[in-house]
């Protein structure tokens, strides 16, 4: 295994950890807001809040998947699908929301995928 590729899959499961933080347990926050650029007011929100949680569950269970498709499955295949994913679900933020999603969110996941074709795991 290549431990730089492991490291930025790694990396890649703590933002979308940070990421399920944000949306399901710190849904009403300052950061929150600042994150999304969304009014802490319109968090408050009980149709915005249910679904940021909701969201929030979806980006956990992405980072669950990557940590064991890297650790038990030892499977390139899945890590490869998983990061293609994250990367377009990216971009299309990118495209219909703000630009700046897309590094926000794609990078990290980009930056693992190029490593692992090149280096493998």
């Amino acid at each position: 295994m290549n431990i730089l590729t492991d490291i930025f899959v790694v990396l890649v499961a703590i933002e979308f950890v940070y990421i399920f933080y944000l949306e399901t347990i710190a849904t009403t926050s300052k950061k929150t807001s600042e994150t999304f650029g969304i009014s802490q007011k319109a968090l408050d929100g009980r149709n915005v809040n249910v679904l940021l949680k909701n969201q929030g569950v979806y980006n956990l269970l992405i980072a669950m998947m990557l940590l064991i498709a890297l650790f038990f499955m030892h499977s390139k295949g899945t890590i490869i699908l998983l990061l293609n994913y994250i990367i377009l679900v990216a971009a299309y933020g990118a495209v219909s929301s703000d630009p700046k999603i897309f590094p926000k969110q794609g990078g990290l996941a980009l930056i693992a995928l190029i490593l692992l074709l090149i280096f493998g795991i």
